[in-house]
């Protein structure tokens, strides 16, 4: 297949998707805003701005948490604060409860929401509290939507009062830990800047304390802790990682233990709610996919999960998925005529196995000619 008729077929997939994806937005846009419409363009900008901000993407802010990108390495310390709209509280909780699975953690995070209203109901009646002490851990596998409930809670942080901005930085040991003396407590402390007034998330957070005592990972987690503490009224910190090391992370010192009293874990996703992840990438990006082709995808994940880690729940889903459009452009790059919308929109049994008819017509007739 040459490489000008496999662009011209990403192409044509591309301006489907586009299309569909313009007027999808549109029509949900319209239809709860119908006396103010807007064009799509400012609706994928602010999808863009939507992302979680890592201190490596150059985002630049100041200690009120505004984020300034200036792309020169130079901190930004004159950002005026900005007041960031709060979502509505009902609003998040339905699009949460519309997530495929997760079903103990949306009780989790409803119970949570139910005692926290408590509590501030308590304090406008003049009656005693409890503490709000909401640093959390987050336990699981890859791919089980840790980071995604982590961007939600900062939302619904935000609309609940208990943040003053609601986003959320995520970062990782090498966003925290440097290789020199002094240095880690500097690198830590920005990112603690940058997550003021939101959540700031760290992912497989183990790796702070398992490299051995003379490591600076420990440095990293004793600025952390003192910043826990000192800004506890708008700052909410997620740990987050595989269960059984972030047990012993917890166990590494005893600040942590005391600081992190709340825990999710997050299950696997099933069979069939991988499926249906599957399902709604699909529909989202305009394609369909006939019955034969559904079981050998069926057979396919539920061959693959058995290797969670490496398989990674949804974010397996999401690279097979890729995987399954870029064998269907290969396949109709090499198809002669015309390519209508429908055969732009279908994923076949090849697609899902990369087993092709003519390679299944030749591996039988080697079988038949096989000596006895």
């Amino acid at each position: 297949m040459s490489t000008s008729r496999k662009d011209e077929i990403i192409k044509l997939q591309n301006e489907i998707i586009q299309s569909m994806a313009r007027r999808n937005l549109t029509s949900v846009y319209n239809d709860f805003f119908p006396a103010s419409r807007v064009d799509i363009p400012s609706l994928e900008k602010e999808k863009e701005q939507d992302k979680p901000l890592r201190p490596s993407d150059q985002i630049l802010a100041g200690n009120d948490g505004t984020a300034a990108s200036t792309g020169n390495g130079k901190t930004t310390s004159d950002a005026k604060p900005q007041e960031v709209p709060k979502e509505k509280l009902e609003d998040l909780l339905a699009e949460l409860n519309g997530y495929i699975g997760l079903d103990t953690v949306k009780e989790e995070i409803d119970t949570l929401v139910h005692w926290i209203q408590m509590q501030q109901l308590r304090k406008e009646h003049d009656l005693p509290t409890s503490d709000l002490s909401l640093h959390m851990v987050f336990s699981g596998n890859p791919g089980t939507g840790k980071t995604t409930i982590a961007r939600f809670l900062s939302k619904i942080f935000h609309s609940l009062g208990i943040l003053s901005r609601g986003q959320l930085v995520e970062v990782d040991r090498g966003d925290l830990v440097a290789g020199y003396v002094g240095q880690t407590a500097i690198k830590t402390k920005d990112c603690i800047n940058k997550a003021m007034g939101g959540v700031l998330f760290i992912d497989e957070a183990y790796a702070l304390t398992n490299r051995g005592e003379n490591d600076y990972g420990a440095e990293a987690v004793d600025t952390l802790l003192k910043a826990m503490e000192d800004h506890r009224d708008d700052l909410i910190v997620i740990v987050a990682g595989y269960i059984k090391p972030m047990e012993k992370f917890l166990h590494s010192n005893p600040g942590l233990e005391s600081r992190f009293n709340r825990f999710i874990d997050f299950p696997d996703y099933t069979l069939d709610e991988l499926m249906g992840i599957f399902d709604m990438r699909m529909n989202k990006a305009g394609y369909t996919m006939g019955d034969e082709a559904r079981a050998a995808l069926r057979q396919k994940i539920d061959i693959e999960r058995v290797d969670v880690k490496g398989f990674g729940n949804a974010r397996g889903v999401r690279n097979l998925f890729e995987t399954i459009i870029a064998r269907q452009a290969d396949r109709l790059g090499e198809t002669e005529g015309e390519i209508t919308r429908d055969m732009l929109m279908e994923l076949t049994v090849a697609d899902v196995t990369g087993v092709r008819e003519e390679q299944k017509a030749e591996d039988g007739e080697k079988e038949e000619n096989a000596p006895a």
